[in-house]
């Protein structure tokens, strides 16, 4: 299976926040976020993996920044790190200023999904093969997340967590 660029998997989605879909602060509700970056990272794990794809896990959100009815938002999702069935999804959220246009970075988050057939089994991923720098980062950072993981869910003794280890041994 030939490897595959996070650039292959990039998903890009820009909407207008609406008054529908804030709180009484006028706010994007957290919930409403984190549909649209779900969206998002399906996409990208779909492209990816060119499978069904399924949210396995919300691993990290970071709800930075608020944001306010009628900033335009821009959620950017790329596949991080395949692995056998899985494959993480980083993704980062833009907001632009209503008023100035200024982009700031609102939030961020890394989802996981896993590839099934049609059946519903797990299958089979291609590998990535990172870029840019950022891309490296990401990806050598998501090993030791998913063993992080493993071992909060019980399923992976600590002593087995080598990239984990590595972070504290010399």
């Amino acid at each position: 299976m030939q490897a595959k660029n996070p650039r292959d998997s990039r998903t890009i989605l820009t909407d207008m926040v609406l008054p529908s879909e804030t709180n009484p602060l006028n706010n994007l509700f957290g919930g409403e976020l984190l549909a649209r970056m779900d969206r998002a990272a399906s996409i990208a794990a779909r492209r990816h993996s060119r499978r069904i794809t399924v949210t396995a896990s919300v691993n990290h959100v970071a709800f930075n920044q608020s944001v306010p009815v009628g900033s335009v938002l821009t959620v950017e999702a790329a596949v991080s790190r395949a692995f056998r069935t899985s494959m993480e999804v980083y993704i980062d959220v833009w907001m632009e200023d209503r008023f100035t246009g200024e982009k700031s970075k609102a939030n961020e988050a890394i989802y996981t999904f896993v590839a099934v057939d049609d059946t519903g089994r797990p299958t089979v991923v291609p590998p990535l093969q990172p870029e840019t720098e950022l891309e490296q980062e990401r990806f050598e950072g998501a090993l030791r997340r998913k063993q992080l993981s493993l071992v909060l869910a019980g399923k992976m003794k600590p002593h087995d967590a080598t990239e984990l280890k590595a972070l504290f041994m010399d």
